[in-house]
């Protein structure tokens, strides 16, 4: 408990200043986690981190994270998506020179991870593009949830939420978890108001986002049963890796998109 929370207060202490200024460094930072989460992914499956099918990996995650401004490099008529898609080209190719190494089943797996990290990533961006307490409100939903689930699962959790997956998660953290989130996040809204101008619809949105954000969670707890690991890393003590960090994030952003509050 020390470690996760000395961990804990020591990357807040760097990352609340980079949500606050904004601009490129957030964004650097932004690709720099991606990379690593990405990374993450290839360590689970057992690739070297200095493979050609993970390099077209990183790339093809930094192009899906960066705004659109940054792209001025591509060509006028190379779009982000086709891009993505000469990446995932490359790794397809690469089934073909290394078939004995690397599979389709392997291409496919980064392809995916490249989207579900870049898109995440990309959509915290532009929540912070719309403006701070719009990216603040995002954040808050993941970290209030976490944090009843998980002090309230500890205090009074009994009935186990998915243990086929995620065994030390329970119904009653859970709900806590949203609740928190949701009341905290209903009286940040009355001061802060972001999104649309309708406070009761916020709220409520809040609380669906909320219980979106801890799919999140249960999905990459599922990615890494599958690959039979605890952690997706080590780069947080206490915490593991950037996906166990962002997970439900990652989801909740893009939903932030697909809902139009960003």
């Amino acid at each position: 408990m020390k470690t996760r929370i000395i961990t804990a207060v020591v990357a807040l202490a760097i990352f609340i200043p980079l949500i606050v200024y904004g601009s490129w460094p957030l964004t650097i930072a932004a690709v720099a986690l991606g990379m690593i989460a990405m990374g993450e992914i290839l360590s689970m499956k057992k690739m070297f981190l200095t493979s050609f099918p993970a390099i077209v990996s990183y790339i093809g995650v930094a192009i899906m994270v960066l705004p659109n401004s940054w792209l001025g490099f591509l060509p006028s008529h190379i779009t982000r998506l086709f891009a993505m898609y000469v990446m995932v080209l490359l790794l397809l190719l690469h089934t073909v020179v290394h078939k004995q190494r690397f599979s389709f089943d392997d291409a496919g797996v980064l392809a995916l991870g490249m989207l579900y990290i870049g898109i995440g990533f990309n959509n915290f961006l532009a929540a912070r593009a719309v403006g701070f307490t719009t990216l603040l409100y995002a954040m808050l939903i993941v970290w209030l949830t976490d944090s009843g689930a998980y002090l309230f699962g500890r205090k009074l959790g009994k009935h186990k939420l998915a243990p086929r997956v995620s065994p030390n998660k329970t119904w009653e953290g859970s709900i806590c978890g949203t609740l928190l989130a949701t009341v905290v996040l209903a009286v940040y809204l009355y001061f802060f108001p972001v999104g649309y101008h309708n406070w009761g619809l916020m709220v409520f949105l809040t609380l669906l986002l909320s219980i979106l954000g801890q799919f999140g969670d249960l999905v990459e707890s599922a990615l890494k049963r599958f690959y039979g690991v605890k952690d997706s890393g080590k780069i947080l003590p206490g915490h593991g890796g950037i996906l166990d960090r962002f997970d439900s994030m990652l989801l909740v952003m893009p939903a932030l998109y697909l809902l139009g509050i960003i």
